[in-house]
């Protein structure tokens, strides 16, 4: 079997997170220069695209690192947006999204989760990512505090550093039968008088947890009693593997609550690289987010906003095969870790990752080097995801079902022999 060619590793920081010589010469002489702020400068580099770097064209590599699915865009969405381009829709448009699409999110949103939002509390953002930047933009000021329950997607950690904020983490739970729980007297007990946002994602990029809803309940009762902002990450209330669909704050709270819904539409219609996503704002923020969205990016591409009312409207069994698919991949990956006496295996309830721990391993990057140069898998290394994931390692399972069977092979082969 051909091998990834991995150079000899130059990398090196305090903490074990990655940086290449020429790249930290770089870094040491520019910033300094720059007068770059320290919460600009110190942004850490993503060890899941380091690690992919390093192999993203090696086409022996079985690739379960990043979190997206290998299916392209479905024909409907591409042809709506050729449509859109021939009809000639690419100047700009207004900055809380085409009308069209805000409309199509609120029937979305009534028809999978039966809330009445109301069209005008949409706006459409370049990505889940830029969703989430502008709900902290919002709320946030330097020097408060943001309760993030972890180990956690690294962008949500990132973007509140980056606005001056202060990351409190809380520590995700393991039951002894397996899987992931949320305390929520470890979370209550987090808050200060500094606390401006309780950051909840469900279901939980990398563990897999659903927010029960008798939990969203509490945890939205102890926000409004103190004046807390919740902003909650629902991308993939598709991908839960009981049949229903992950519960949302909409579905409690009042428009009038201090709550930040943010999504996307790169998971569930395979449009990754599209970019766009949207949020909710409460009543009242309108004129607040418009001028987000126009000073961070004036619009959404007015062709990829009519691509994506195609993928409101017409892909709702588009979504149901995706899940089905998934959930083939999940069987498969962990049913075959879950024979290996080293390996924990908590099965995800919701998401599209697998985020199992190796017994001894001491440093998930170094394991997850290993794993692409001796097994060509690439995986995801736990410690990404900050406090928590030091000894997890992180699959994505919304590929096709055969290359997940032959990625779990390369696994149990490799983690048989792990020392």
């Amino acid at each position: 079997m051909k091998r990834p060619a991995i150079a000899a590793d130059k990398r090196t920081k305090a903490g074990g997170s990655p940086r290449g010589t020429e790249y930290m010469d770089w870094h040491a002489s520019l910033w300094p220069v720059a007068g770059s702020p320290d919460r600009i400068s110190g942004i850490e580099l993503n060890q899941i695209c380091d690690i992919a770097d390093l192999a993203r064209e090696d086409p022996d590599v079985i690739k379960l690192w990043i979190g997206e699915g290998d299916l392209p865009t479905p024909d409907f969405i591409r042809e709506a947006a050729v449509a859109s381009l021939a009809a000639g829709q690419t100047r700009y448009t207004y900055s809380h999204g085409v009308p069209a699409l805000r409309q199509a999110l609120d029937r979305y949103h009534r028809r999978h989760w039966k809330v009445d939002v109301g069209a005008d509390r949409f706006s459409v953002t370049a990505g889940g990512v830029q969703a989430i930047m502008q709900a902290f933009q919002a709320v946030l000021s330097p020097g408060d505090e943001v309760i993030v329950p972890v180990p956690a997607w690294p962008n949500l950690v990132e973007i509140v550093r980056i606005l001056g904020g202060k990351v409190v983490p809380v520590n995700y739970r393991t039951a002894e039968q397996g899987g992931f729980r949320l305390d929520l007297d470890d979370l209550f007990a987090a808050v200060t008088p500094r606390t401006r946002v309780i950051a909840i994602n469900s279901p939980s990029n990398p563990t897999g947890w659903i927010m029960p809803r008798e939990q969203m309940r509490q945890v939205l009762d102890f926000a409004r009693s103190r004046g807390i902002w919740i902003v909650s990450d629902e991308v993939y209330a598709h991908f839960t593997y009981d049949g229903t669909i992950a519960p949302s704050f909409l579905e409690l709270a009042a428009p009038t609550d201090r709550l930040i819904v943010t999504n996307t539409f790169s998971k569930n219609w395979c449009m990754t690289g599209w970019r766009i996503g949207w949020l909710i704002y409460p009543q009242g923020m309108s004129t607040i987010f418009d001028n987000l969205s126009q000073y961070n990016t004036t619009s959404v591409a007015t062709f990829i906003q009519h691509a994506a009312v195609a993928a409101l409207d017409q892909g709702d069994d588009f979504i149901k095969a995706l899940v089905a698919r998934s959930a083939k991949g999940r069987a498969i990956i962990c049913s075959a870790l879950d024979s290996l006496p080293n390996v924990r295996v908590f099965w995800p309830e919701g998401t599209f990752y697998f985020f199992f721990s190796v017994h001894g391993m001491n440093s998930a990057y170094d394991v997850a080097r290993r794993i692409l140069r001796e097994a060509s898998v690439g995986v995801a290394p736990g410690s990404a995801f900050g406090q928590g994931g030091e000894a997890y390692l992180r699959v994505c399972f919304a590929v096709d079902p055969e290359l997940i069977q032959e990625g779990a092979n390369r696994l149990v082969d490799f983690l048989r022999k792990v020392d």
